[in-house]
Formats: C-alpha cells, structure tokens, sequence
C-alpha cells in the first residue's frame, strides 16, 4: 500500500525557512514530504551525488601489438578494418564518460556492444600496492605505487566507506549505461563492503536484476586472531543483469564432490548411476496404476503418467512387484549444474600484482554470461586477468587501468598469450594501447577538449597563468617576467625553468631556442619540463647546450600535478628523461637494430631517511639517482651500501622495434602508432635480456623510420627513431 504523505502545514515551511537561514540540517522526515521521488528505500551516505562526469575525451591509439610477423609490414588497411582489443590507460571515470559517445562508441556498437562487465575494483581498505621489483637476473626491491595512484587511493577510502561508495556509485552508473540491453556484470567485493554493495547494485540495475551472490572461497584468511571469531575465508561476487528477461546464459558444470560421486554406487551399460525418489513429498500427487503390481507412493507421484512411461522406454524407471518405483539418475560427464558456492577454485598462487585472480574464476563467468565473439570488458583490469582468460575463450575485450605499471603488466601478459595461441594454430585478436593523451590535461586543467579549435585555444590562454603556476609550485620555482623563453627560477639549484605546453611536446626548436637564449641572461643551467618530448632530443640536444657552456636537464612533469595535496605534501616528483642510445645494424635490404646503452634517473627514497630509521643488522633495497642500492646497517650501527645495478641493461624490462614507424596513424589525431613488430622482455622464469634484434627483410626499397621503444622496471617507457634508406639488393 503506498504510503500517504501529509503536505507540510504553514508553520512547518516557516520553520523550514528559518533553519535554512540559520544554516542549520533540516529534520529527516522533512526530506520524505517535500521530494516525491525520496519515497523509496535507497542508502544514503554523505557525498552521495547523482552527477556523473559527463567528459567526453577523444581516445589516442599509441601502440599496436600483434604476434612479430618478422620479414612482413602489417596491412595497415587490415587493422583498421578489424577489430583490435583495447588496454587504456587512464582515470576509469574519464575513460568510462568518454567512452559514452565518439568514435570508439560505434566502434563498440557495430560489434554487438559490451556483453559482461566484471571488475574487482580495490576493496581493502588498509591495502598496501607496493610490489617486488626484480632487477636484471639478481635481487628484488619493493616498488612503492606512484603518487597518482596513492591519490586515486586516498580518494577512494579517505574518507572510510562513505568516499568508496561515492566512487563506485558513479563508476557503475556509468557502466550500467554501457552495457548492451542483454548485457551482465559481475562485481567482486568482500565482507567489508558486501552488505552495501548490494544496495548500491539494487538501486542502479534494479531488485528484479539481480540473479546471484557467489560465495568464492578465495583462501584461507587472517589466522592471527586465534579463538576470537571464526576464520575469513571468502570473498563475494554479485551478479546482475542489465534486463532481467533478456540476456545470455550458458550451462556451468562443476566436478563432482567425492561424497556426491559415492551415491552413484550402481552401475550398469550406460554408466553408473543412483536412485532417486518420485513421490510427491507434501501429498496430492498423482495417482495412477502402471500395470506392474507396483506400489503406489504414499504421496502419490510426482509427475504425471506420460512421463513416467516414456521412463519406462528410455529404461530408467525400475518397477518391481510389490514395490515403490525408482528412477535411475546417471552421473553426468560434465559434472553437476554449477551452484552460487564456488571452492573448486583456488586462490593461493603465485601472484605477480597484487590484486590478482585466477585465470579459472574469469573463465568460468566469460562462459556463463557470453559467447565466442562477444565483447567483455573490466575497468579495474590490473594485471590482465580478465583479458587474457577472454582472449583464450575467443571474446573481444577491453581493459582500462589508472597505474602504468599494470598497463605494462598487463601488455607482457598477452603478448605472451599471442604468442602462445599463434604456436599452438590458435586465433587470437591483435591489440592497442590507448590514451587520453594531452586532452585529460586540458580537461584537470578546466579546459573543454570537445570546443572548438578557436574556442579551446582561447580558453587555453585564460588558463595558461594557471598552468604555469601550478607547475611552479609543485616544482618549488618562482615565476621570472619578461625573460622569455624562460617561464622561472629554482632558487635552491640555481637553474632556469622553461615550462612545455600543456597540450603538445617540448620540440627541438624550442630547446634551440632555450640553448641560444640562456647565455643572454647568463643562465649556464635549465630545467626543462614537459609532459612529453620530441622523439630524439636526449641526449644530443644536452651535448649541443654544451657547446654553449648550458646544463640542460630534461624532466617530465607528472600527472601528480593535478592534485593540490600532492603538490601541498611536497609529494610531487619530476624525473630525469631517460636516454637510449643504439645502432642500425644494415646489410642491403635487412636491418637489425642493436642496444648501445640505456639511462634513468630515478628516486624513490631518501638515503639519509631509509638510513635513519633501519634498525641494527637491518638491510632494505632503494633506489637513487638511478640506481638501485641495498642499504645494511651493521651491527656497530655503520651504513654499508651495494649497488644492485651492475649495468644499464638490468634497468630494461622490455624493449621492441616498428621498423616501419610511418606506415600507421591515429585516425583522430594524425599521430603514428608503434606498431609493434619484434619485442623481447623479461618473464618470471627467464630473466635474461636481448640486446640486438632479430633481422628485417624490407620488401622495396625507400626511406622509413625505425623506432624503438624501451620499457624500464617500473614501467615508463622510452622512445627513438632512426631514419633509414634501403637500396634495392645488389
């Protein structure tokens, strides 16, 4: 019955208006009377908000990876006609708006659409995403997450509960607009967040859709608290579906239990089987006389008497004289319908993020809640998971991740799983790495990417004080007037400052132009920034400066930038731009390319601090200026250090080659793609690390481009290109 709501006499609209004016909260059953759509339960928290991020960001292809075809450049018209699976990095709010519209959009669409969403977004509220690093074929160190990542995570559960579900909530309104109309999702979550979870997923797919709560039993929890409580063992997975009368559904089977197969203690031609009764329990069942001086159930039976004799036929209704009937049920080859309580996988192995699933618990709901072909997505996709066990059961997929460094986990993952399918004659989807580029910048910075070109670099130019002073102060400079190209000046170093653009790379022409101008106000030291660099300008432009009595250092502004506590915190680190230098290796119409040396710059902590709080006979694993040093503190309480790093390969974990870098753009931006032709990387089990390519065989002669693209140990990558001329083959 619904219920009635009496209308707020004059009295209380007066009251009303006098607590506002006071600013003070209004009574809770004020909130009921006065907002009609308020008469429904639903879970309130503070900073719920029903806005959702209506960003809509053109996507960047930057890389495209397929099994090495050695000795053939791809069909460029193929891969842009196909489909290619998408790793993008990127905040999943942003990638999850932009993805509403635009051309990915249609892409998406002409497929079928999003067929079955599962994330696993991070539910631990005391979660530590540190990881063991190893470095070439020696030890490991622990990579702390990046300040972004922190950010996101502090954002997530700063505020305990209350600012995870403010998160979630807008992330799966999103994804429920993504979905195809027979699309699913599955959530991962555990007892901390399960009760309230649920009433979040009710109240954006609706009661009527949910199906099941699956009861994984993931491990063997927290023993510590010995005879206090019982021991957590499980997490939980909610299913629900986008329309309950439509959606795709196959068969699960699980294997049997031992106790279950014990029962089937018969057995005959067609296999072994047990007996099950047919009476009708609660009585009032049907009665009939099949003619074989059987007994009647007490209960009578429980289907009708066309069913039981076209049992009778198929052979598996046993009548006896004198006796209630049975019927015989043979044990199923594919084991038993699968139940909502899943122990049959487990999940103690070796995890390599932490994370991470097994590949089993994504197989098994890619199966029930798609077919081959369709398209599966996962926007908290951390090591890859959900991508690999799709791309082995044949589905098209997309994955999306804020860490770098899960992007190139996740790209290491299913390389190796091309290359595993291709051996084995298997299909297999080539796949993209996609970004944001510039235009999530523009879009922190308060910049409309979707205006204008004439309208956006207007409104660029009202913000471009902003910018520069934001990258001052998370860089500790003081702005310089008047003084162009310089833009500040870093007291505590004595250098000169030139900020990039927000929005495109620090080109070579502006760096000549910084090396000519610096001796003008005798600058003898700069620190240029930049979110990116032209390919190619480390570290020949630096020997240029030179020249020029200028120290040129090049350093990359982070996205940390774009959080004010970051920058508040001091947080905010600018790292050197690593350098690689190699060779073209060229006889006639074949090209190998060959590693010469390899540079980073990095920090992670301070020495002087680690040093400090190392207990006696202590020992642990840094890294500072670019290199990774063990830190001992002797029992006389000295400090001993070993350099971990023992040459500029071990700081490489991953490094490939398009050998002809020209020959695929962007289709939005213009930009080209990596096309990734040959790569060699480092796995758990082989830790060793090329350094000269296979060979290429040029099909014509002319003029390409070779690039290379280095990934280090904690996922930045870095890029060269080389310009070569093939002759036809003497």
């Amino acid at each position: 019955m619904p219920r009635i709501v009496e209308p707020l006499s004059d009295d209380e609209l007066g009251n009303i208006v006098d607590l506002l004016k006071k600013g003070e909260a209004l009574p809770e059953d004020y909130r009921f009377r006065l907002f009609a759509s308020c008469h429904k339960s639903e879970l309130i928290w503070p900073g719920k908000n029903n806005n959702i991020c209506k960003a809509e960001l053109p996507f960047q292809a930057i890389e495209h990876i397929d099994t090495p075809k050695l000795n053939q450049l791809h069909n460029t018209n193929q891969s842009k006609s196909t489909w290619a699976n998408k790793i993008i990095w990127g905040e999943n709010k942003l990638v999850l708006s932009s993805l509403q519209s635009g051309h990915l959009r249609r892409e998406i669409e002409a497929i079928g659409g999003i067929k079955l969403v599962y994330i696993d977004p991070p539910f631990d509220v005391g979660a530590d995403f540190s990881m063991p690093i190893e470095i070439g074929d020696q030890e490991s160190f622990i990579k702390k997450p990046s300040i972004i990542e922190e950010i996101a995570y502090r954002d997530t559960w700063g505020k305990g509960v209350d600012s995870y579900l403010t998160m979630i909530y807008e992330r799966l309104r999103l994804i429920e607009s993504l979905l195809a109309s027979d699309g699913s999702i599955y959530v991962h979550c555990d007892y901390r967040l399960s009760g309230v979870m649920r009433l979040v997923l009710d109240e954006i797919f609706g009661e009527s859709n949910f199906v099941n709560q699956i009861t994984w039993k993931s491990a063997v929890g927290d023993t510590s608290a010995k005879n206090s409580k019982y021991i957590k063992s499980h997490d939980d997975i909610f299913y629900y579906r986008k329309n309950k009368d439509e959606y795709i559904w196959n068969d699960i089977f699980q294997d049997y239990s031992d106790s279950s197969i014990k029962q089937y203690k018969y057995e005959d031609e067609h296999g072994r089987y047990s007996y099950v009764p047919i009476d009708n329990p609660g009585g009032g069942g049907y009665t009939y006389d099949l003619g074989y001086g059987e007994k009647q159930p007490k209960g009578g039976y429980r289907m009708p008497v066309e069913t039981a004799r076209k049992w009778i036929e198929e052979g598996i209704l046993l009548l006896e004289q004198g006796k209630v009937p049975r019927k015989k049920k043979y044990i199923n080859d594919e084991g038993v319908r699968c139940q909502d309580i899943w122990s049959d996988i487990s999940g103690s192995f070796r995890k390599e993020y932490p994370t991470q699933k097994p590949e089993g618990l994504l197989e098994r709901i890619i199966l029930a809640s798609s077919n081959q072909g369709d398209l599966i997505a996962d926007f908290f996709c951390g090591s890859g998971t959900t991508l690999a066990a799709a791309e082995k059961l044949g589905r098209k997929w997309i994955g999306c991740d804020l860490s770098r460094f899960a992007i190139h986990t996740s790209r290491k993952r299913l390389i190796n799983l091309q290359v595993a399918l291709d051996s084995k004659k298997k299909k297999y989807n080539a796949f993209e790495i996609l970004n944001l580029g510039h235009y999530d910048r523009q879009y922190y910075m308060g910049i409309d990417p979707a205006l204008p070109k004439d309208e956006k670099n207007s409104q660029a130019r009202l913000k471009e004080n902003e910018y520069l002073n934001l990258i001052h102060r998370a860089y500790k400079s003081e702005p310089l007037h008047n003084m162009a190209p310089f833009h500040g000046f870093k007291s505590e170093t004595n250098h000169a400052v030139y900020i990039g653009s927000l929005d495109s790379p620090v080109t070579m022409s502006e760096i000549e132009d910084i090396i000519s101008t610096a001796p003008k106000y005798s600058f003898n030291k700069v620190d240029v920034l930049g979110f990116e660099f032209e390919m190619g300008l480390n570290p020949d432009m630096q020997d240029k400066a030179k020249e020029k009595n200028v120290n040129l250092v090049l350093r990359y502004i982070p996205r940390d930038v774009f959080d004010k506590r970051a920058i508040e915190k001091g947080q905010v680190v600018f790292y050197d731009v690593s350098y690689v230098e190699a060779k073209i290796n060229k006889i006639d119409d074949t090209v190998s390319v060959e590693l010469i040396d390899f540079g980073v710059f990095y920090r992670q902590e301070d020495i002087e601090f680690v040093a400090h709080t190392l207990k006696s006979g202590g020992s642990k694993v840094i890294v500072d200026q670019g290199q990774v040093i063990k830190l001992t503190k002797t029992r006389g309480g000295g400090l001993e250090h070993e350099t971990l790093t023992n040459s500029w390969t071990d700081w490489i974990d991953y490094w490939s080659v398009d050998f002809d870098y020209e020959s695929l753009q962007d289709h939005l931006s213009g930009n080209n793609i990596f096309e990734n032709q040959w790569q060699n990387f480092r796995t758990k089990n082989n830790r060793k690390i090329n350094i000269e390519s296979e060979k290429f065989k040029y099909s014509k002669p002319g003029n390409y481009k070779v690039a290379i693209k280095i990934i280090d140990i904690f996922g930045h990558d870095t890029t060269k290109v080389f310009d070569i001329h093939i002759d036809t083959k003497r």
